[in-house]
C-alpha cells in the first residue's frame, strides 16, 4: 500500500533505524542516510537483528524480513534523498546539528517534500528557520522503540501548510502509527507531563521522603505500569533524562528543571540502583505527588491548547503504556481529590499553578467527559471519525451516543451530500466494548445491555436509510459491531488492509447489531452462517469480489473513490449478484442439512473431506448455544424487513446474555476461549 511513497531518514541511530524498519515493514520505500559507512552499517545491523528476533518470536516470517530489508537502501550522501516525498531527521539532539541537516536538505529536496524532525526538545519553528520553505517543515516525534510503539506526535508550527500536514498524516497512517496532532510547544504533549513526572520522583528521593524501591513500587501501583520512573530512566538513559529536563526547565521554569540529584547521577555515568526495601506506608505520599504532577501539568497544556484532553490521555496510554491517562486518573481518584493534591503541589512549588481547567471542573463537581467522535465537513462531504484508537475504537454507550449526535448534525446540514464514517488509528472498529457487557452481566443489569443494543440498532438503521449517501471507510481490521456498522452503511470503500469479521460465537454470544441479517442479504444465508459460525476473517479483497465492498483502493486514492460514489448517488446495496464459483463448497457445507450435522458435532457431507473435517473442528470450539441461536435467527430473518429482523435479534438478547457460556466467553483471555458447557 505504501510502495508509492518514498521516505528518507537521516540518522541511523536507535531512533532513525527503528523508524526506517517500521516504514519498510509497512511497505514504504526507505533510504537511510548517515555521515559514515560505519554508522550506517551499525543501523542496518540493528534493523536486521531486531527483525531476526521477530522471526524467533514468530512475529515475522523469514520472507517478511527479506521483503522489509529489500525496501531499505543505505547512503552516506544527502543528495540521494532528492526524490523522497518525506525526509525525517533523527540525528543527535543538538539544534545546530539538526539545523545544518535541514539547511542541506532545503537545497536538495523540491519545495513539496515534507521535511520532518524527530526532535523531542526543540521548537519546530526554530528548526524551520534553517530552511527557505518553512511551510514544509513539521515535527514527527516518535517514541521508543519506534518499530513497536504506535504513538506519533505530529507537531505543526505556525507556518506549517495544511498540504504538508495532510501528507505527513497520510504517511503516518501508511506505516501504522496512531497520531496525535499537537502544538509547537516545549515538550509537546507527552514529554510536557512525563518529564516533570520523573523529575518529581527524583525530588521525592532527594528530600529523603522515600527510597527508590518504594517510589518504584508506589508508581507502578498507582499508574498500573510495568516500570517505575527510575527503571524507565535506566532503560532510556540517564543522559537523555537529564538533558530533556534541563531543556524543559530553561523553556518553562524551575518546576520542570533537572534536580541536583539528577545532575549528579548524570555526571556519575551510572544507572540508578534499584535495590532496597519497600516501605508501603509511604505509597500515598508518592502517589499523591506523582498524580498531582501528571494531572496538574496536563491541565496546563490542555488549557494552553497544546493538545486536547483526549489526545493527552491517548499519549499517556499509547506512548507511555500507562493504563489510564491523566484525566482518566483524575476521574478515578475523584475531581475533589485531584483538585486537593494539585493545590498542595502548588504550595510546594511557586511556579506550579492550579490551572483554570481543573478549577472549573472542581466547581462543576463532575468528572471530566471525553469526546470520542469527531465531525469535519469538507465541501459537500461530512467525515465522522471514531477516535478511540487506544481501545481499538470499540463501541460503548458514550461512543454510540456521540456517533448518533454527530450523524444527526451531518445529516441535517443542507450542504452535505455524503457522510463518511471512518476511524482513527490502525483498526476500523474492533467490536463493542466487552467490559461494558461483563460489568452489566455481573450486576444483573440486563436493561443497560438491551438499551445500548436498541440504540445501536436505531442508529444503524438511520445510517442505512439516510437520504445522504453513507459510506464506511474500511481501512483496517473490523470485528463484530464494527463490521455491523460498516455493513449498515450504504456503501463501503476499503483498502487492502481492511477486513470484516464476526468472532461473537467464539465468545459465547451472537452478532447483535444486524450483521447476520445484512450479511445474509448480501451473500445468502449459507455464506452468512459460514462467517458467523467460524469467525473467519473476510478480507476486503474477498468482500469486493462478493459485492459487499463497492471500491477497493490504495489509501492515497480513498478520497477520489469516495467522491465518485457520492456523485453516483445512493447505491442499490443489495442488488442481485452472482456468488463466485469458488464459494460453492462453502455454500454446500452450510446447507440446512449440513448445519444440523455440525450443530451435533458431526462434519458436513458432500464436500471435500479435509475441508469438512477442518470446518467441523473450528465450529466445535464455538459456544453451542450461540451457534444454535445464530442459526435460528439467520433462518427467521430470511425474507423479513429490517424492523422485523431487528426485533428478532432483540427478543433473544436476554436469553443469550443470561447464559454461563456468554459470561465465560466474554471474560476469557484473547485467543483462549473456555470449554463451553452449553448452558
Amino acid at each position: 500500500m505504501g510502495g508509492m511513497y518514498k521516505v528518507g531518514i537521516v540518522g541511523a541511530g536507535n531512533m532513525g533505524s527503528g523508524v526506517a524498519q517500521k516504514m519498510a515493514q509497512e511497505g514504504l520505500d526507505v533510504k537511510l542516510a548517515d555521515i559514515a559507512d560505519e554508522f550506517l552499517q551499525k543501523g542496518l545491523d540493528n534493523i536486521k537483528q531486531t527483525l531476526q528476533q521477530g522471526v524467533e518470536r514468530k512475529i515475522f516470517t523469514q520472507e517478511q524480513v527479506e521483503n522489509t530489508l529489500s525496501r531499505i537502501k543505505g547512503t552516506t550522501r544527502l543528495e540521494d534523498l532528492a526524490d523522497r516525498d518525506l525526509v525525517l531527521e533523527a540525528v543527535f539532539e543538538n539544534e545546530k546539528v539538526k539545523g545544518e541537516v535541514f539547511s542541506s536538505l532545503d537545497g536538495i529536496c523540491p519545495p513539496d517534500t515534507v521535511l520532518a524532525t524527530n526532535t523531542s526538545s526543540f521548537r519546530v519553528m526554530d528548526l524551520a528557520g534553517y530552511t527557505s520553505y518553512r511551510d514544509r517543515v513539521i515535527g514527527m516525534h516518535y517514541f521508543y522503540h519506534p518499530a513497536m510503539n504506535r504513538l506519533l506526535e505530529i507537531v505543526c508550527h505556525e507556518g506549517t501548510s495544511e498540504e504538508i500536514l495532510n501528507k505527513a498524516l497520510l504517511i503516518s497512517k501508511l506505516h501504522g502509527k496512531t497520531t496525535i496532532v499537537v502544538k509547537d510547544s516545549p515538550g509537546f504533549a507527552v514529554n510536557r507531563f512525563f518529564i516533570p513526572w520523573y523529575v518529581e520522583a527524583i525530588r521525592i528521593l532527594e528530600e529523603g521522603a522515600a527510597n527508590i524501591p518504594t517510589i518504584e513500587e508506589a508508581a507502578k501501583n498507582a499508574f498500573k505500569i510495568g516500570m517505575g520512573p527510575f527503571e524507565l530512566i535506566n532503560v532510556t538513559g540517564v543522559p537523555i533524562a537529564y538533558h530533556s529536563a534541563v531543556v524543559l526547565g530553561k523553556e518553562i521554569g524551575p518546576f520542570y528543571d533537572a534536580p541536583d540529584l539528577l545532575r549528579k547521577q548524570f555526571e556519575s555515568k551510572q544507572n540508578w540502583d534499584l535495590s532496597g526495601d519497600v516501605d508501603e506506608s509511604k505509597f500515598s505520599l508518592v502517589s499523591d505527588r506523582l498524580y498531582a504532577t501528571a494531572i496538574g501539568v496536563s491541565s496546563d497544556l490542555v488549557e494552553e491548547e497544546v493538545a486536547t484532553m483526549e489526545d493527552t490521555d491517548r499519549g499517556a496510554k499509547i506512548g507511555l503504556r500507562w493504563r489510564y491517562g491523566p484525566f482518566e486518573l483524575a476521574n478515578r481518584i475523584g475531581i475533589d481529590e485531584a483538585y486537593r493534591i494539585v493545590s498542595e503541589m502548588s504550595k510546594r512549588h511557586p511556579d506550579f499553578k492550579v490551572s483554570g481547567l481543573i478549577k472549573k471542573q472542581k466547581e462543576k463537581g463532575e468528572p471530566f467527559t471525553f469526546k470520542y467522535v469527531d465531525l469535519e465537513i469538507k465541501g459537500n462531504i461530512a467525515y465522522i471519525t471514531i477516535n478511540r484508537p487506544e481501545a481499538m475504537n470499540a463501541l460503548n454507550p458514550a461512543v454510540v451516543d456521540q456517533l448518533a449526535r454527530e450523524f444527526d448534525q451531518a445529516e441535517k446540514d443542507p450542504s452535505v451530500n455524503g457522510i463518511v464514517i471512518q476511524a482513527a488509528g490502525k483498526e476500523f472498529v474492533a467490536g463493542a466494548d466487552i467490559g461494558f457487557f461483563v460489568k452489566n452481566m455481573k450486576n444483573d443489569n440486563f436493561k443497560a445491555i438491551y438499551e445500548f443494543t436498541r440504540q445501536g440498532h436505531e442508529l444503524l438503521k438511520r445510517i442505512e436509510e439516510s437520504p445522504r449517501t453513507t459510506i464506511a471507510l474500511l481501512d483496517g481490521l473490523s470485528l463484530g459491531g464494527g463490521s455491523e456498522l460498516a455493513l449498515a452503511c450504504q456503501a463501503i470503500v476499503a483498502t487492502t488492509g481492511g477486513s470484516l469479521g464476526f468472532p461473537e460465537t467464539g465468545i459465547g454470544i451472537y452478532p447483535g447489531l444486524g450483521g447476520m441479517y445484512r450479511l445474509s442479504r448480501h451473500v445468502g444465508p449459507e455464506l452468512a452462517k459460514y462467517f458467523v459460525f467460524t469467525g473467519k476473517t473476510l478480507r476486503a479483497k474477498d468482500a469486493f469480489e462478493l459485492g459487499i465492498v463497492n471500491r477497493l483502493v490504495e489509501l492515497p486514492e480513498v478520497e477520489r473513490a469516495i467522491k465518485e460514489l457520492i456523485d453516483e448517488g445512493v447505491p442499490d446495496k443489495y442488488s442481485f449478484r452472482e456468488i463466485p464459483a469458488s464459494y460453492s463448497q462453502i455454500k454446500n457445507a452450510f446447507s440446512p442439512e449440513n448445519v444440523k450435522l455440525m450443530l451435533k458435532g458431526q462434519p458436513p457431507q458432500g464436500v471435500d473431506e479435509e475441508f469438512a473435517s477442518k470446518t467441523a473442528r473450528i465450529v466445535s470450539k464455538k459456544a453451542p448455544l450461540a451457534l444454535k441461536m445464530a442459526n435460528e435467527l439467520i433462518d427467521a430473518q430470511a425474507g423479513a424487513d429490517t424492523d422485523k429482523a431487528i426485533e428478532l435479534e432483540l427478543d433473544r438478547l436476554q436469553e443469550i446474555f443470561s447464559t454461563e457460556d456468554a459470561l465465560a466467553g466474554l471474560q476469557a483471555p484473547p485467543g483462549r476461549p473456555p470449554e463451553y458447557k452449553g448452558r
